[in-house]
């Protein structure tokens, strides 16, 4: 059985559950499912993929078995966006040091820019089936 693309995500990070919220409205088909990064089923894919389960400045994009972070997971995230959204793909031709250093900058100042929730974000009961705990 095929894995639908998966996103996992800071779930305190009010910054990553903005962007989790923006996916859900803009995935053209409803296919990319959602587990924060603290949960027991993110953690587990974390380890699946051999990927730290301590490191919480990225999100993690997992398609067709394949673990995808920081600006490729969001430039890889894109292409499965309604309106002009996949175009954005076209920046994976930047070098990564240059788009890993953008994204690196904004991970290290999300939670002062941003804030923090006390808890991961509950989703509405019509996306709930696309999250994972």
């Amino acid at each position: 059985m095929k894995q639908q693309p998966l996103i996992l995500f800071d779930g305190i990070c009010n910054f990553c559950n903005s962007s989790v919220n923006f996916v859900i409205k803009k995935d053209k088909k409803a296919v990319i499912q959602f587990a924060p990064l603290q949960s027991e089923k993110g953690r587990m894919y974390l380890r699946q993929y051999n990927y730290p389960e301590n490191n919480l400045n990225s999100f993690v994009f997992i398609e067709e078995g394949k673990v995808y972070t920081r600006s490729t997971a969001a430039l890889k995230v894109s292409r499965y966006l309604k309106g002009l959204w996949p175009l954005c793909y076209g920046f994976i031709i930047i070098p990564k040091f240059i788009r890993d250093g953008i994204y690196n900058w904004i991970a290290k100042n999300r939670y002062k820019w941003f804030g923090v929730r006390e808890q991961c974000m509950i989703p509405s009961p019509e996306v709930k089936k696309r999250f994972l705990y």
